[in-house]
Parts: structure tokens; C-alpha cells; sequence
């Protein structure tokens, strides 16, 4: 990939680190989910998560965690819940794997267009989630080709968002300081980790996150064209409504650590 030399000069940004659900793609409310409720039939399990269900369950981290406490609140022990949720979640992984290898999921509006004016700017591309590497991996390659340098998952981290660990790693594959890199998030949770270590950080909201708390964010836009859609609960910390350009990266990244 190009050198960093003309950005590093132009704003300090050698780097974006991209959470992967929600963010890249609308991945939960038609993909994740319907993958759980498959998975719960064929376990046997009389569950069904509906989207406003699903929607609460996410500030939960971990879909194998998402499982456990879901159960555990229907009256399972939390021992038997959490052995089924494993089981649930392996099922679950498999058959979501299956819609990736599909096509099934396309980038978000605008996302490819963002990312391309990065790679010309020669800002390097990373991604950090608490996602699992067997369908994480495939799906990023998918939606973003093979411009990504590091894919940190939840494979590889001890605590997930919001705890800071898996994007602190991201930073050390890519060899870099917080202070050259910028993360992009969809949710509060992500927020929490991608500030946790130190990072600049832009939102871009879907149907989900809409509303949470974007505290420390350096921008929060409904998508990454521009276009409005997120709902009322949209706000904007930072820079008003307009499409993401990688210029527009370099500005907020610039702005947020000038102003620390």
C-alpha cells in the first residue's frame, strides 16, 4: 500500500481500524439474528428473538454471552444455560458463515467509497471486533477485499468491548500509536473501547444504535453518505451531516487531537 508520509503531514492519520457489525454492514437485526432463532430451533429450544428483543440483547457483548444471559433470564440455570448457549452459538456461527459465503451482505452506503478514498490517501485499513474469526474474517474480506492489514477478533482478546484490548491490538499489528490512528464504531459499547485506547473515534449510527451514548466521540453521522435514516435520536458531536471522506477523516482525527 502507498506510503503515509503525505497524510502523516496532512493530519497525523496513518490508519483506520473498523469494528465490523452494524459498522460495515447491517449485519445484526437480518443476519445475526435470524441465525440465532435457526440455531434455537434446531436445538430444540422454544426461543424466538424478535427485533426489538435482539436490539436490547446487544448491549450484551458476545453472542455466545448474548445466549447465556438470555437464557438464564427465562428461568435456566446458569450452568445449563451456559453449556446450551455454546452449543447454540457453534450452530449459529456455522449457519451464518453460510449466508456470508452467500453474498448476503453488502457494505453499507457510501462505506466502499470512504474506504477507497482512504487506501488512495495511503491510510491503512484495520479491523477490530469482538465478532468470531471463522465468519469475522470472511465477511470483512467480502465487504472490504484484501486492503485490510489486521483483523484482530474475539478469538483473540481476553475481555471484549468495552473493554479497549482488541482495538490496543489492532494498533500493535499495524505497529502504530493511538495518536495515528482512527476508529469507526456504530455503537456506545464500541465507543467505550475504541476511547479506552486513546483512539479518536467517528460513529456512524444504524437502526440499532441510534439514540446510545456517544460520549467522547470525535463525529457521530447516520451513515457514511451522508444520507439521513438513523432517526430522531441522530446527533452529530462534531462536524454536522455530509458524506465520511477520507479528507473528512484526516480534518476530525487533526481536530480531535489538537484539541486534547
Amino acid at each position: 500500500m502507498g506510503g503515509t508520509d503525505g497524510v502523516a503531514a496532512v493530519g497525523g492519520l496513518q490508519a483506520v481500524i473498523f469494528d465490523v457489525d452494524g459498522t460495515l454492514a447491517d449485519t445484526e437485526r437480518d443476519g445475526h439474528r435470524p441465525a440465532f432463532n435457526e440455531a434455537f430451533v434446531r436445538h430444540g429450544i422454544d426461543v424466538e428473538w424478535d427485533v426489538e428483543h435482539y436490539g436490547s440483547l446487544l448491549r450484551i457483548t458476545g453472542g455466545r454471552r448474548r445466549v447465556a444471559a438470555d437464557l438464564t433470564g427465562r428461568g435456566w440455570d446458569p450452568d445449563d444455560a451456559a453449556a446450551t448457549a455454546l452449543d447454540v452459538h457453534r450452530t449459529k456461527t456455522a449457519l451464518f458463515v453460510e449466508r456470508v459465503q452467500a453474498g448476503a451482505f453488502v457494505p453499507r452506503p457510501g462505506l466502499t467509497a470512504f474506504v477507497d478514498g482512504l487506501v488512495a490517501a495511503g491510510v491503512r485499513i484495520g479491523v477490530a471486533t469482538t465478532g468470531r474469526r471463522d465468519w469475522a474474517v470472511p465477511l470483512v474480506r467480502h465487504l472490504l477485499g484484501d486492503v485490510v492489514e489486521v483483523v484482530v477478533t474475539g478469538d483473540e482478546v481476553e475481555r471484549l468491548k468495552p473493554d479497549p484490548e482488541a482495538y490496543l491490538l489492532a494498533l500493535q499489528g499495524l505497529g502504530l500509536d493511538a495518536s495515528a490512528a482512527l476508529a469507526v464504531e456504530d455503537s456506545g459499547v464500541g465507543v467505550r473501547a475504541a476511547t479506552g485506547a486513546g483512539l479518536a473515534t467517528v460513529v456512524v449510527t444504524n437502526g440499532y444504535t441510534v439514540g446510545q451514548d456517544f460520549t467522547g466521540a470525535a463525529l457521530v453521522l447516520p451513515g457514511y453518505d451522508g444520507s439521513p435514516g438513523g432517526g430522531p435520536g441522530d446527533r452529530t458531536a462534531q462536524g454536522g451531516s455530509g458524506p465520511l471522506t477520507a479528507q473528512r477523516a484526516i480534518d476530525v482525527h487533526t481536530a480531535w487531537w489538537r484539541a486534547r
